[in-house]
């Protein structure tokens, strides 16, 4: 008879638990307390109030349901912890989702819309990590809020970061102050739309590292994309928005990108046999992804292992010798003395696995080839310098970049990267003709020079 009531008992349990349906939405009657779990539909995601290690103070947050290691990946009230556990997440007659205790006293964090309809919402959370505040009870096309727009340390799959040109949105990544505090720390990841878009790690106000521009594989300074198997990303810039999104080629596996309190940028994904994060790339990593290391048309190469990993682009020498010696790049360089710029015989050395400058003086011209980039650099006194705009297409098809003033942060790879064009003078050029033409332009120049000096 025991044994009858023990198969009796545990098949009600196996059918209440199939037959399950997962609470992931929250409304005007329906909050989340402290100690309740929301999970979304296809139980990727949960969300409820938790602590960080070696803390007693309670947030709101949504981390990965089916894991071991809790890992958090978007934070509501990041420098507003609760001190107990009286936290209540609720939508409120505005239709704003509002974080508060028992008796309202104090309003630890809300999604602050305004202009709901009928003040009537429901928030939902989905099966992408995404938390989304929508108009009505059924409505689920219009949403007026979603914690995509507000990262926190974490990037994840369809999540957008950039420019929302509708609202004025710059979605950005912000790493937690340590890891028993998940409050906005120092260092932030975000979008810069001077000159050719590129994506920026700063600390502070200060650029720290540069991920660059977009490529058509990736971004310039991340040669780990052009590699990535996994996802693939998308790099939108039209009437409506300048962002980039990525999706997994298989939407079951778990990868993220953080921004740890360390100022690193981490590529993560789970690894399910050995229960683990596996770490795929990570920048800074050396350095010459120092932000403009080696100085305004300085080069850096972390694989000159017996040298100064600064070097000057081609026709270009250290315009501090001194400081260059102590192995202080800093300064950068300058044009060498006697360059003829600008004249018959400029033309451009190739060189190759380049991350390419700082794009913030650059300019885009997607209708040109990379042959009339080279013809429209050169008929250009100011320009310096020219790429292939996007390197997944052909030469013909790439469209054309061109720097104009000041080249910085430049540096090679052993693998990725693209090819870069430096504009240099005939005699850096080297080729008998354009050392001859050179020599002739200087003979012709001298006598000029003496004829206004001595006959007028």
């Amino acid at each position: 008879m025991y044994q009858v009531r023990c198969i009796l008992v545990s098949m009600l349990l196996f059918l209440g638990f199939y037959f399950c349906t997962c609470i992931d939405t929250i409304t005007l009657t329906r909050p989340v307390k402290d100690g309740d779990i929301l999970v979304s539909n296809g139980e990727t995601f949960a969300l409820g109030f938790f602590s960080p290690p070696n803390s007693t103070n309670r947030y709101v947050g949504i981390w990965y349901n089916k894991i071991s290691e809790q890992t958090v990946v978007w934070v509501a009230n990041r420098d507003h912890p609760i001190t107990n556990s009286s936290g209540i997440l609720s939508v409120d007659q505005t239709g704003n989702l509002i974080l508060h205790e028992k008796d309202q006293s104090f309003l630890f964090w809300s999604t602050n819309v305004s202009g709901v309809a009928n003040g009537v919402s429901t928030a939902q959370l989905l099966d992408s990590g995404n938390l989304a505040l929508f108009q009505g009870l059924v409505n689920k096309e219009v949403y007026s809020w979603q914690s995509f727009d507000h990262p926190s340390n974490t990037y994840l799959p369809g999540m957008k970061l950039g420019l929302d040109r509708k609202t004025g949105l710059n979605k950005v990544v912000t790493s937690w102050k340590s890891s028993q505090n998940p409050g906005v720390g120092d260092y932030s990841y975000k979008m810069e739309f001077v000159g050719s878009a590129q994506l920026f790690l700063f600390k502070g106000m200060a650029r720290i590292w540069r991920a660059g521009s977009w490529t058509g594989l990736g971004w310039s300074g991340v040669p780990g994309m052009t590699k990535d198997n996994i996802s693939n990303g998308t790099y939108i810039d039209n009437e409506d928005e300048v962002t980039i999104v990525y999706l997994m080629h298989n939407p079951a596996m778990l990868s993220r990108f953080v921004l740890t309190e360390f100022g690193t940028l981490e590529r993560l994904t789970w690894e399910e046999v050995s229960r683990k994060w596996i770490g795929f790339w990570y920048h800074p990593k050396d350095q010459c992804d120092g932000y403009n290391h080696c100085g305004p048309f300085g080069f850096c190469d972390p694989y000159a292992s017996l040298t100064f990993e600064c070097d000057c682009l081609p026709g270009y020498e250290p315009r501090s010798p001194q400081d260059w010696y102590i192995r202080d790049g800093s300064k950068g360089c300058k044009r060498k003395v006697g360059t003829q710029m600008c004249k018959f015989g400029d033309g451009f050395i190739e060189l190759a696995r380049v991350k390419v400058p700082d794009t913030s003086t650059a300019h885009v011209n997607m209708s040109l080839g990379l042959k009339a980039c080279a013809e429209f650099c050169l008929r250009n006194c100011t320009c310096m310098g020219y790429a292939s705009a996007d390197i997944s297409k052909g030469a013909d098809d790439g469209g054309c970049i061109t720097w104009h003033g000041e080249m910085i942060d430049t540096r090679t790879f052993s693998d990725g990267g693209q090819f870069f064009y430096i504009r240099v003078d005939a005699a850096e050029l080297g080729t008998p003709l354009m050392l001859f033409s050179n020599l002739i332009f200087n003979i012709y120049y001298m006598i000029y020079v003496a004829y206004q000096i001595f006959f007028t």
